[in-house]
């Protein structure tokens, strides 16, 4: 296959995760390939920006060579950096009206946090469905009724324009968009070499159960909600969990709530939410059988949690994530 190539448009930003992370991982699949003596030669990566200084710190500065203005030819992957609020993906007309021009001529393009309102501002999300970091999805959403925000998920696909959370879940849209372009076991390797999850532990959440763990004060609470993460299959009624803790059930509920910010039935559902959904990601499995071993009873049951939970049902979750191995 071509060479694929790669504009990221740096936005100027204070933070630097968006654009050091994915640059991270052009970096590993070049080397990635340099080394197995792969046909495929990896990526050829171009940083543009609409200013010269992207960011600024005491002792550090990003800066960038190229305008977006000097960018000829053909591009595979147009990526958009995020900005440090809405209001400043209207700060330039002229880069806005670029994307919108370029978008056409481009395979994909790609808003990493609140770059997202960049590509909106070019009407690059019209009717199509789109997430940002999970603190300014409101504002998304007023801005631009005919996005459909998906607050959820820590990346979206619709079509050829791809958008993602806040912060570190722009890595994991372009460790997707590895495994689409060289396939999974190139992604996994490059995960791999960067000491990270190729599929993170909580599936596709911008807000993960398996966070909500590190929140209780209390050992025997936290050391609870890791053993539920395990045993999503098991009895894990109010009673059965006070048990554990040697509690009685009303205390346990009260000292839960406090502490983890949840009832016990809430978090339980979220954890056999995220279990499905590995499994719907990650295998083939029947959704009766991933019903059953994730502790729902019945795929209705399921259903109903999915739809409360995600808004989507399991098969319709099955149908936007499956991994490309699986499927």
């Amino acid at each position: 296959m071509a060479t694929p190539r790669v504009v990221v448009v740096a936005m100027p930003c204070n933070e630097v995760v968006d654009v050091g992370g994915i640059l991270d991982i052009f970096y590993a699949v070049n080397e990635h390939a340099s080394h197995s003596g792969a046909s495929d030669a990896g990526y050829t990566v171009e940083v543009v920006s609409p200013v010269e200084t992207v960011c600024a710190w005491p002792g550090l500065r990003i800066v960038v060579d190229r305008s977006y203005r000097a960018v000829r030819g053909p591009v595979d992957t147009l990526i958009v950096t995020g900005v440090d609020g809405p209001d400043d993906a209207r700060r330039d007309p002229e880069l806005v009206r670029w994307l919108a021009r370029m978008a056409p001529r481009t395979r994909r393009v790609v808003g990493l946090c609140t770059g997202s309102f960049v590509l909106a501002e070019a009407g690059l999300l019209e009717g199509r469905s789109a997430t940002t970091h999970w603190a300014f999805c409101g504002e998304l959403a007023r801005r631009f009724p005919g996005v459909r925000v998906q607050p959820n998920p820590i990346y979206v696909r619709d079509g050829s324009v791809y958008t993602s959370a806040g912060a570190t879940a722009g890595i994991d849209l372009v460790l997707a968009l590895v495994e689409e372009d060289f396939g999974r076991r190139v992604a996994l390797a490059v995960a791999q070499w960067m000491v990270i999850f190729l599929k993170r532990p909580g599936g596709q959440a911008q807000f993960s159960v398996q966070l909500s763990t590190q929140m209780a004060d209390r050992q025997p609470l936290r050391d609870m909600q890791a053993w539920v993460l395990d045993h999503p299959g098991a009895d894990l009624s109010v009673e059965a969990l006070a048990r554990r803790v040697n509690m009685s059930p009303r205390n346990f509920f009260r000292v839960f709530v406090r502490e983890v910010g949840m009832t016990p039935g809430c978090f339980v559902e979220r954890v056999r939410v995220e279990a499905a959904r590995r499994l719907l990601e990650e295998t083939s499995r029947g959704v009766p059988d991933v019903a059953t071993t994730c502790g729902f009873g019945s795929q209705e049951t399921m259903r109903v949690a999915f739809r409360r939970t995600l808004d989507v049902s399991p098969k319709g979750y099955r149908s936007r994530f499956r991994t490309t191995a699986v499927s």
